[in-house]
């Protein structure tokens, strides 16, 4: 079934658009919701007629998008999260997170547009992240991410230069000798 979007359908298409839909898609979603009207000359004249304003919204979209895309790619974000000694994170870095971070740095970018590589990122070091602005516009944004210090790993650090001799070794050395002295034991009684 052919429609006409009324207005932005994230990934069907933008206003103005003529797309073909699944009639059940149609009927039950776009329709009811404003988002699409049916294909008929009447519908087409009407949106033929405001061409130019559909047109000059879009341009004004990718203005906006380009001056968007210089702010991120100069911006770099640093997300500090537990981690392990290994530089392992103990949870995970995901596109939410990052539309978090970007958020407290005044940026206004859906979770969706976010590309992290791998779907998230699960260790320390530095990552670049995608956002798919409009269009084809794509802004590259360096995430910096961080392990913290946990309090447990501040403890060990504290103890280290204090450590008492390791209990263990010791303990080794003992039992090595028992079964020296069960051999000779062993032998006496042979010769005897």
């Amino acid at each position: 079934m052919k429609v006409i979007l009324n207005k932005d359908v994230n990934p069907l298409g933008e206003e103005g658009d003529v797309k073909d839909v699944a009639k059940g898609y149609a009927r039950n979603y776009l329709f009811p919701r404003g988002l699409a009207v049916p294909y008929t000359e009447r519908n087409l004249k009407i949106f033929e007629a405001r061409r130019e304003e559909i047109e000059a919204r879009k341009a004004e979209k990718r203005k906006d998008a380009a001056s968007l895309k210089e702010r991120l790619e100069g911006a770099e974000i640093t997300i500090t999260m537990p981690a392990g000694a290994n530089g392992k994170l103990y949870g995970a870095v995901t596109n939410q997170t990052i539309a978090d971070e970007l958020t407290k740095q005044g940026f206004q970018v859906e979770r969706k547009r976010i590309e992290v590589p791998g779907n998230h990122i699960k260790s320390v070091g530095k990552f670049k992240v995608h956002v798919k602005l409009y269009e084809n516009t794509t802004a590259e944004v360096t995430a910096l991410i961080q392990a913290q210090v946990t309090k447990t790993e501040e403890k060990q650090e504290a103890r280290k230069p204090h450590q008492r001799p390791n209990r263990g070794a010791h303990k080794e050395e003992v039992s090595s000798e028992a079964p020296a002295e069960a051999h000779s034991s062993d032998d006496t009684t042979a010769s005897e």
